[in-house]
């Protein structure tokens, strides 16, 4: 009976990040990638032949999801040399594989996009239905609106305010005092020039300008 290695890496990413661990003049996680040697695959795959924490199969899905990163198709340019192993150049990358990544990221960035894209729509979708179901759960909420609007129509007109000249205006004399968008009921208490002092309804005393008392 043969027991599982608990040493066993588990998945790709995993596995990239141990070949950067161990090859770190050929692959890295950040920064420009190398461009590598055609055939790493077996240099690797002999160098960690006696390492069980990984097998070929890792290693392959691990070198094609490297290789296949936009991070790394950016690297393949002309004149650019690649690695081996330990970091040396050996070889210069001809214009065939330059044009093989470019059109290889093309094609990867327009499928992200799509994704994106399709991913959005559905979320949009979704968002939608939530909205539909949402009202189909709250039938009488038009219903409901309504009487509102039929209250407002009945509502009487409330009188128009006017403005007080100081002179007209006295010491107990009811008054409105227009405090942002409703007025406040109250009493004049004192009229001192342009200054005038009003109890309001609720007991507060305020002094205000003159320009601010209604009847």
């Amino acid at each position: 009976m043969t027991t599982e290695n608990p040493n066993k890496l588990s998945d790709t990413k995993a596995v990239i990040a141990f070949l950067c661990e161990k090859f770190p003049n050929c692959f890295s996680l950040e920064g420009d990638a190398k461009p590598l040697k055609i055939g790493l695959f077996q240099d690797v795959a002999e160098a960690l032949a006696d390492d069980d924490s990984v097998s070929k199969t890792q290693l392959r899905q691990a070198m094609r999801r490297y290789t296949n990163s936009w991070r790394y198709l950016r690297s393949i340019k002309e004149g650019a040399q690649r690695v081996d192993l330990q970091g040396e150049a050996c070889g210069e990358i001809d214009a065939q594989h330059v044009e093989h990544a470019q059109l290889t990221l093309k094609e990867s960035q327009e499928q992200a996009k799509a994704r994106k894209q399709e991913h959005a729509k559905k979320n949009k979708e979704n968002s939608a239905a939530k909205k539909r179901s949402k009202l189909k759960g709250r039938p009488d909420q038009a219903g409901r609106a309504k009487p509102k609007q039929d209250a407002k129509r009945n509502e009487k007109p409330r009188p128009e305010l006017k403005t007080v000249a100081v002179d007209a205006m006295k010491v107990d004399m009811p008054v409105m005092v227009q405090l942002g968008r409703a007025p406040a009921k109250g009493t004049i208490v004192d009229i001192n020039k342009d200054d005038v002092q009003v109890r309001l309804d609720s007991g507060m005393t305020i002094k205000v300008k003159a320009e601010h008392i209604r009847v």
